[in-house]
């Protein structure tokens, strides 16, 4: 574009896109459910191209397609007594979800939570009873029966989430709160007292009344057992996190996933601390059998799509829809580095073969309570394949640290978190990585807001930008997305009203007259978690200050690519754009 101080493409990609025979980004398999005898593993796969429940027999290559319509599935889960998959859908790709429940044999569909504008998250099958608990908009708690249909209330109040329903009724176990100040707590039925248990995420009740919870009341988070309200700490380290557990449902054996060295997982099973081998670098989604003899999870790893496994005492770690890495995949190291205020970073370094210094991105996550970690990246090993070096830092603010660290950019403390961006290209320069003039950013929702206030706060550091449904503009960000997630950002951003100064200034909208740098605008048209605005206020100013961009917008999508179709787009586009700014 050589003499083209000016360019605005607004690309729409319609469902059914040819892909052109591109790489496509595959998903893979996640999400696995059992049956109650452990025989067969629901699970959700795009294989045909959008992500849609299956059902396969464990040991067999039989797959059954379970038909939920046209929208994407997000999750599955089967059913205490077997009769009923839940399965989550996003419709239009958007944050806001649905629950419908479907027989596994597909037929019997019919919507149960989710109606209208409410969205319908957390759905968890109550262990020995045929009954869905669901959380609508953050403020609704239902039980849902699946035979009657009947939605029973429980309660409705603000920043809420229900885990679980003792069974008669009396108590519930719920989390409260916004993020990064969340609490579990026990709730009386009939009186609306609550009683706190502990500063966390994640619990369930045992058969015998007790609570399983996963606290982050400490630096690092632990897995407790509480007993007639004495807490027990039963997994713990001085050095990883506990990710996730999941109990039996005769609350015989716990499974803990580990989140440890820089994002890798480790699984062990309580009572004993048996070890479970696992065949992907990053594992997610534990779920056992009712009968609690079989537990199922999802890996993956660099090159690596999600795949869904099998393990069992006897014969140990079995594969139920998984591919093995692709050959020649770029294997990440782990990097450590000091920020300018000597705290400790990490991230994973893709790199290509040969000395260097070679081009390179930076690439951030969102959340920001959220992790770089090494799992599969088309994106990551499409571009090592052209010649640059990609790195994917953790900056403060991200999760599997502890405590501390992913409080550390809360509020005025996100100057520092910027800073951060600095002291990674500070970091890949010293080490001859890569050198100053060769460096491009991107990253997506948090990570695509981080890489617009490194642009605007660090004009001449890039070459290139990427922003992937990124916040530009905080006050139209509070404005516009969906009132449970405004509420809940409050403690990590700030109030849109006290701490208006503040957010205006960390805004890159309000500095967007330093941005030179050529940057792709990425956006899903139905994101109603960034709001499509946010893209549309970049590309405006861009176009008015005659700065070079591209503006992809994707139909039927949503804060997510969930289409295979649209994430092989992006991935061409992206690799495209990177390697006409980076080795020109």
């Amino acid at each position: 574009m050589t003499g083209q101080l000016h360019r605005h493409d607004v690309a729409v990609l319609p469902v059914g896109w040819s892909e052109r025979n591109l790489p496509s980004e595959a998903g893979g398999t996640w999400s696995p459910a059992l049956s109650p005898d452990g025989r067969h593993t629901a699970y959700v796969s795009d294989r045909g191209g959008v992500p849609q429940a299956w059902v396969q027999p464990v040991g067999s290559e039989l797959t059954f397609l379970v038909g939920t319509g046209e929208h994407p599935v997000t999750a599955v889960q089967w059913s205490t007594g077997g009769g009923w998959l839940a399965c989550q859908l996003a419709p239009g790709g958007a944050p806001r979800h649905e629950v419908w429940l479907v027989r596994p044999d597909g037929s019997a569909l019919h919507q149960v939570a989710g109606f209208g504008a409410d969205t319908a998250d957390n759905m968890r099958w109550l262990p020995g009873r045929s009954l869905l608990a669901v959380t609508e908009n953050l403020t609704r708690a239902l039980v849902i029966d699946p035979v009657t249909g009947e939605r029973r209330i429980l309660f409705e109040d603000e920043l809420v989430s229900l885990f679980d329903v003792d069974p008669d009724f009396s108590r519930a176990l719920i989390r409260r709160g916004p993020r990064g100040a969340r609490h579990i707590a026990v709730r009386d039925l009939a009186t609306g007292v609550e009683e706190y248990v502990t500063s966390g995420e994640e619990a369930v009740f045992g058969p015998d009344g007790s609570i399983w919870a996963l606290s982050d009341a400490g630096e690092f988070r632990v897995l407790l057992h509480v007993v007639d309200g004495v807490p027990e700490v039963v997994a713990s380290s001085p050095t990883a996190e506990v990710e996730a557990f999941a109990l039996t449902a005769d609350g015989g054996r716990a499974a803990v996933l580990w989140n440890v060295r820089g994002g890798t997982s480790r699984v062990t099973v309580l009572p004993g601390e048996t070890e479970v081998p696992l065949p992907g670098w990053v594992v997610g989604g534990l779920s056992w059998s009712t009968d609690g003899s079989a537990l199922a999870f999802a890996a993956e790893g660099p090159g690596q799509p999600n795949g869904t496994w099998v393990w069992t005492s006897s014969a140990g770690v079995e594969p139920v829809s998984a591919d093995p890495a692709a050959p020649g995949a770029v294997r990440p190291t782990l990097v450590t580095l000091p920020a300018h205020d000597g705290l400790t970073l990490t991230g994973w370094l893709f790199r290509p073969p040969g000395a260097g210094p070679h081009p390179a991105v930076l690439w951030f996550h969102g959340g920001p309570e959220a992790q770089e970690r090494p799992g599969h990246g088309p994106l990551f090993q499409s571009l090592v394949d052209r010649g640059i070096a990609v790195f994917a830092p953790n900056v403060r603010g991200s999760s599997g640290f502890g405590r501390t660290f992913v409080n550390a950019d809360n509020g005025v403390l996100r100057y520092d978190a910027i800073r951060d961006v600095e002291s990674c290209v500070d970091h890949l320069v010293a080490t001859g990585v890569t050198e100053p003039g060769r460096v491009g950013v991107m990253g997506r929702s948090y990570g695509g807001y981080l890489t617009l206030a490194a642009l605007v706060t660090y004009p001449s550091l890039f070459a290139v930008g990427i922003d992937v449904c990124g916040m530009s503009n905080f006050a139209t960000f509070y404005e516009h997305t969906e009132p449970w997630i405004a509420a809940a950002a409050v403690s990590k951003y700030g109030d849109p009203v006290t701490d208006e100064a503040l957010l205006r200034d960390l805004s890159p909208i309000t500095h967007i007259d330093r941005l030179r740098t050529p940057l792709l605008i990425v956006h899903g048209e139905n994101d109603s978690n960034v709001p499509v605005i946010e893209a549309e206020q970049v590309a405006a100013a861009l176009t008015a200050r005659g700065v070079e961009h591209r503006y992809l917008l994707f139909r039927d999508e949503g804060h997510e690519l969930l289409h295979r179709h649209s994430r092989a787009e992006y991935l061409r586009e992206t690799v495209d754009w990177l390697t006409r700014h980076l080795r020109a």
